[in-house]
């Protein structure tokens, strides 16, 4: 039987409820090397509190050697599969695929270069333009609750909690509508190649074709924004910009590549998971309906009770020591923000759902210099898609136990089929 001792994020066994074994590691092992993966897990709140908190010791550039690059700061190992993959984007795209490990990415800089790039980014996000979407947000989830009202069978994310992000993202970017199908399943292929099954085949057809399709697509809408803006967020930021801070055609390809896994999968994951705490702990949805002004407070709850992003990677710029543990320079570095979140040295009964608490601290969105941009429009979302669900909840319950997502990354139901309670 396998101890805590063999714990390693990046294997399926230990994520259909992870919980109990993250209780265990910051017992037991704090910091723990998990050794298939490579990486120094860190599993209480204040330690991961010091990691997410010194950018540095711990650089966020793991955001894209660890996860996009199979842990390798220059070219991935030689093979067939890789040299297929550049010979078809460079005759495809025309642009070199290893000068994207060069390419500014959000998530994944330190310093000017992130602070730089935020600044750009951040003109789409602002209160004024997120709060503008609120009644856009109200027609999807007033369409989805009208199949919910008329329907004996209802799959909740793929009914609502996958169109509401999907939608709003795309119109946010100015995508087509014809084009939001393509939009989920490249972002599927992303998390899978990224986070899931698909990582042990890193170049495979799926991932070749739906990364060159989604470069094709940025490239010719960032070239046409450009002769003629609108007002949609590539327009932004790919708007005139002094010299060298202006994003290469590369770079705003990574930014909507961030966007439609973060933007689509945390709102997506964050109602779903909130919706499952509901049904599994109904008296905590009858004070929420009695009481619909805790809401906010609820919403709150489900990040740090399930949240949507499990574990975000860093690398040591020089060695440290967390919990007594001496780690190398040059190391990887797991904080489990799932675990985090449900530390009983932070909050009180922490393995409780619960609308009344106050989670105030807790790291669903992360925190610091890379706190999760479109965190308000994720709230603002995962608000109206609530405030129309939960009247209703309490005439359903799970037509059958749900299978989540297969990622290490990001944690949520795949789906969340649910019928009239008997």
């Amino acid at each position: 039987m396998p101890t805590i001792r063999d714990y390693d994020p990046g294997l399926p066994g230990w994520r259909e409820d992870p919980y109990p074994h993250y209780r265990q590691l910051r017992d037991e092992a704090p910091v723990h090397f998990a050794k298939k993966s490579g990486v120094w897990c860190v599993s209480r709140y204040d330690d991961v509190m010091f990691v997410l908190n010194h950018p540095e010791i711990f650089s966020s550039r793991a955001m894209f050697t660890f996860l996009m690059n199979q842990g390798n700061e220059g070219a991935p190992p030689l093979s067939w599969a890789m040299l297929r993959f550049v010979t078809t984007m460079l005759v495809k795209t025309r642009l070199n695929p290893f000068e994207f490990a060069t390419a500014r990415n959000l998530i994944a800089e330190d310093g000017e270069r992130h602070r730089s790039m935020r600044n750009i980014v951040n003109r789409g996000f602002t209160p004024r333009r997120i709060s503008a979407w609120e009644d856009r947000a109200k027609e999807i989830v007033a369409a989805s609750m009208a199949k919910l009202k008329h329907s004996e069978h209802f799959d909740l994310v793929e009914e609502l909690s996958v169109p509401l992000p999907v939608t709003l993202i795309s119109e946010l970017l100015g995508v087509e509508p014809e084009r939001r199908a393509d939009f989920k399943h490249w972002s599927d292929v992303v998390v899978s190649s990224t986070s899931g099954a698909g990582r042990d085949d890193p170049f495979s057809a799926d991932f070749r074709e739906a990364i060159i399709a989604l470069i094709l697509y940025v490239k010719g809408v960032a070239s046409d924004r450009k002769q003629n803006p609108r007002d949609d967020l590539i327009s932004l930021i790919v708007a005139e910009q002094d010299g060298e801070n202006a994003l290469s055609v590369r770079e705003v390809f990574q930014f909507v590549m961030l966007l439609l896994v973060a933007g689509n999968e945390t709102t997506t994951n964050l109602i779903g998971n909130t919706v499952k705490a509901l049904l599994a702990n109904p008296d905590q949805l009858e004070r929420l309906v009695r009481e619909p002004q805790r809401l906010p407070a609820a919403i709150e709850e489900g990040l740090r009770f399930d949240a949507p992003v499990q574990i975000v990677f860093r690398t040591t710029t020089r060695e440290v020591e967390i919990a007594g543990t001496r780690i190398p320079a040059g190391a990887y570095v797991a904080p489990l923000i799932g675990s985090a979140n449900r530390d009983e040295r932070q909050f009180e009964n922490p393995d409780r759902f619960d609308v009344t608490r106050n989670p105030q601290g807790h790291l669903g969105f992360g925190f610091g210099k890379h706190f999760c941009l479109g965190a308000s429009l994720a709230r603002l979302e995962a608000r109206v898609a609530l405030e129309a669900l939960v009247p209703e909840l309490g005439r359903f319950e799970l037509a059958r136990p749900s299978t989540l997502v297969d990622s290490f990354l990001v944690r949520g139901p795949r789906h969340l089929e649910l019928r009239p309670a008997a």
